[in-house]
């Protein structure tokens, strides 16, 4: 019996319309002893930005700056994972070692020739981090002097997702810290300074 049911009443979409995002509202502020999930992006309220290893580094980190990250997820044509990009790849060495070993201008540079690749990334277990405190974070990232880790899920069959990412930035603006710039040393330097007034 459709009859009982009635059309709704549909009007022209307002010029300079937005859409839903997913967001994550993530504590403004943390300490070192909170859960490690309270400083964890969750990549399933959070759309990560992607780009393709075929991408201008230059568009990519234009991505970057529009988004407002300093790592990009990189994708390869069946939407698998082919690596990660960060800023510090961009604005750092390994462009100008690619221009000394292949030759070519700056324009040339894609993605896939400066970013981390799928084997060489590293992921923490999700398992681990829900029973791991923010501090155990950070003391990893340090240990392994990283500004981002990826944190992936198992599945029965061996398979892994991406499911949340660490940001130190992230962590240290979550603790207090002022970041002034984005070198690792100096964000660790702001947290220790952080920690060691409370």
């Amino acid at each position: 019996m459709i009859t009982q049911y009635k059309p709704l009443t549909s009007a022209v979409l307002k010029t300079g319309s937005s859409f839903v995002r997913p967001t994550q509202s993530l504590p403004e502020r943390v300490k070192l002893s909170n859960p490690a999930t309270d400083v964890m992006t969750d990549l399933s309220k959070v759309s990560v930005v992607s780009v393709r290893a075929k991408t201008s580094m230059d568009k990519a980190n234009a991505k970057m700056i529009k988004y407002g990250v300093r790592m990009l997820l990189v994708l390869d044509d069946n939407e698998q994972i082919a690596g990660l990009i960060t800023a510090t790849d961009v604005l750092g060495e390994k462009p100008m070692r690619f221009l000394q070993n292949m030759g070519g201008t700056h324009a040339d540079i894609m993605v896939r020739d400066i970013m981390t690749t799928q084997r060489e990334m590293e992921v923490l277990n999700i398992e681990d981090v829900k029973k791991a405190k923010v501090g155990d974070v950070v003391m990893t990232l340090k240990a392994a002097h990283r500004q981002h880790s990826m944190v992936a899920s198992t599945a029965p069959d061996g398979t892994q997702t991406i499911c949340g990412l660490f940001s130190i930035t992230q962590i240290a603006r979550q603790l207090g810290a002022q970041v002034q710039n984005f070198e690792l040393a100096s964000t660790f330097a702001e947290i220790e300074a952080v920690i060691a007034q409370s």
